[in-house]
């Protein structure tokens, strides 16, 4: 129910289904291709409790989630009646895109759906390569080579793998672009690749024309291009054939033109553009691994922000399918350690609950590789922590380049890579400087950020002072202001409500009420800013800014609506002590719900603190909350 709340809030937000081109996800945001940006109003969305930060960049909408994006994207798929990967770029009223954004696009669109099962076959490579290393494994064992073949086996059939992506994201069937990836790896054609060369092999030949048998496993740009031709020649078929033949024909086609064309043309191309890259990045690095490293690991997260990144991810995967390993990914380890310093910084500092606990799991997921939680949540937001991460991760990488460390299995850049950057003949240097540049990027963040990062937080002495309920009425005067209770009935800590997100402090700071009476009154003066339209819940915003979210009842949005009664509207001015909703305490306790009240804060985060009343119960209008500047 969570999920498909907020999925109806992001439908909202984009502008509606209408306004949707497509939507694909990554491991932390939704990618929205809209048809017109102008209609979706991204401020709101930045305010909703389920959404980290919208960015809009690389031709696309972004709405950043955090670690439960798959589930909110399934959500969102089912309300707008979209089915995975639908894509409609072809439909009047399609933005035009510069071609950096539409290359970025198309990468990220390609490789999002492999992200999880990239970083997963790369981890398992590595850890196989440690286990060899410390002679846990021998390389003849059965065990090693069942799980070797569980994680090379993606790699190996690349070009299989990406042929569908490629299909779905250029508009074609996915399943002739498969089969033309197939037929690149085809034991056949692989057979005739070992065979080239050998004595009395015999040169081959198709319709007159010598064909250049090339190894295309684990290969990249070959298939994409050869997908991109058989897309354009599938939408030209379905044109002009007959609807009584074009089902079988157009496939049959597509097939017969450009698996020749791809072995004859766009193959040896595609191969000779991949050492080109592959080798142009290799003469950058090997000029001043140093230097690259610094810039690279200092700009990275300011290139995840706006989805520049993506561009980069096929190099990386080139450079491991040409070189055998890749120099480029190990850079990235600083880089994305030194916001996850930054975040420990401000975990150790702050004295907000709620910024303490995004930054406890933002620190947990930025371990694993997946930073936009810290750096959209808790780094970028304060502004010092983000710059003290990314020129934490400048001088790890200038470390980690000039040890010319390599990765050689392709995976995010996290606590797994450390594995993945063991060589076969076992730990040397290499490996030793991308520790020493990843510990020194992480120290660097965590400490810079703990005592130049945030605001000073108050003492101690002062926030028990403040604390008192009889200086309550005195914060009010000096700075502060006072949220008087809505609800007649028993305290109770956030940290006890039964529901994690209201818990967690996600949501906001504050406290729970277990209800007494069946009636809410407005704790402030001000304005009513939202009201659910099952009226469970009601938002409030004070003269001064101030924005309060009274939340009836524990998931009891399931009742739609049923036992509550709404006495105001969106916009209407209220006072302390107006009746603002009504609700049936005996029928939600009969109908199984839990009524206990939390009520929040929503803007915790401009606030010094938010400090609750002492006591086990309160009178409706009794002081409850007093907010710090």
């Amino acid at each position: 129910m969570q999920y498909t709340t907020v999925a109806s809030e992001i439908l909202a937000g984009v502008g509606g289904k209408s306004n949707i081109n497509s939507v694909v996800h990554c491991a932390t945001r939704l990618r929205f291709k809209l048809k017109d940006s102008s209609r979706a109003d991204a401020q709101a969305l930045k305010k909703n409790p389920g959404v980290i930060m919208v960015v809009e960049s690389g031709g696309q909408f972004q709405v950043v989630i955090g670690n439960h994006v798959s589930e909110v994207y399934q959500a969102l798929l089912q309300q707008a009646g979209l089915s995975d990967g639908d894509e409609n770029e072809h439909q009047p009223g399609t933005q035009k895109e510069n071609l950096l954004s539409h290359c970025i696009d198309i990468i990220s669109g390609i490789f999002t759906p492999l992200l999880g099962i990239l970083a997963a076959s790369g981890i398992l490579k590595g850890f196989l390569a440690l286990s060899v290393v410390c002679g846990w494994l021998q390389p003849t064992s059965g065990s090693y080579m069942i799980l070797f073949a569980a994680s090379d086996s993606l790699f190996y059939f690349f070009p299989l793998v990406l042929g569908y992506t490629a299909g779905k994201k250029f508009g074609g069937n996915p399943f002739i672009t498969m089969a033309i990836g197939g037929a690149l790896v085809h034991p056949l054609m692989l057979a005739a690749f070992n065979a080239t060369g050998q004595p009395n092999a015999a040169e081959v030949y198709f319709l007159g024309i010598p064909v250049t048998f090339i190894n295309y496993t684990s290969s990249v740009i070959p298939v994409i291009l050869a997908a991109w031709v058989s897309c354009r020649l599938e939408k030209g078929f379905n044109r002009v054939l007959h609807s009584s033949i074009k089902n079988f024909f157009t496939p049959l086609l597509c097939l017969a033109i450009t698996v020749p064309a791809t072995f004859l043309l766009i193959g040896p191309l595609a191969i000779w553009l991949s050492h080109l890259l592959a080798t142009g990045f290799q003469l950058i690095y090997s000029a001043a691994p140093p230097i690259a490293g610094g810039v690279l690991a200092g700009i990275w997260q300011i290139c995840v922000i706006f989805g520049l990144h993506w561009g980069l991810v096929p190099l990386m995967i080139n450079n491991m399918s040409v070189l055998g390993y890749d120099a480029m990914l190990p850079l990235l380890l600083p880089a994305v350690m030194g916001q996850v310093g930054a975040t420990l910084g401000v975990f150790l500092r702050t004295r907000d609950a709620k910024m303490k606990v995004l930054a406890g799991s933002a620190f947990t997921a930025g371990i694993f590789g997946i930073t936009e939680p810290a750096v959209y949540g808790v780094t970028l937001p304060s502004k010092k922590p983000f710059v003290f991460g990314c020129v934490g991760g400048a001088i790890g990488g200038v470390i980690v380049g000039y040890s010319q460390t390599h990765v050689y299995s392709f995976g995010l850049a996290s606590i797994f890579s450390f594995a993945q950057i063991i060589p076969t003949t076992g730990i040397d240097a290499s490996v030793w400087g991308a520790i020493i540049g990843t510990l020194t990027a992480l120290i660097f963040a965590a400490i810079s950020t703990f005592f130049f990062g945030l605001p000073a937080p108050l003492a101690v002495p002062e926030i028990e002072r403040l604390s008192q309920p009889s200086s309550i009425t005195e914060n009010h005067q000096g700075g502060g202001e006072v949220i008087f209770s809505p609800i007649s009935g028993q305290l109770l800590a956030l940290t006890n409500v039964n529901d994690t997100t209201f818990a967690s402090g996600l949501l906001g700071a504050g406290i729970a009420i277990i209800p007494q009476s069946g009636r809410v009154v407005s704790p402030v003066n001000g304005v009513v800013a939202s009201l659910f339209k099952t009226h469970h819940a009601i938002g409030i915003e004070s003269d001064s800014g101030t924005e309060i979210l009274i939340h009836v009842g524990i998931d009891t949005v399931k009742l739609e609506g049923q036992y509550f009664t709404a006495h105001v509207n969106v916009g209407d001015r209220v006072n302390i002590g107006d009746l603002l909703l009504e609700f049936d305490c005996a029928d939600i306790t009969a109908a199984g719900y839990d009524l206990t009240t939390p009520v929040i804060i929503s803007n915790s985060e401009d606030y010094q603190d938010v400090l609750p009343a002492k006591g086990a119960s309160i009178t409706e209008q009794a002081p409850l909350l007093t907010v710090i500047r």
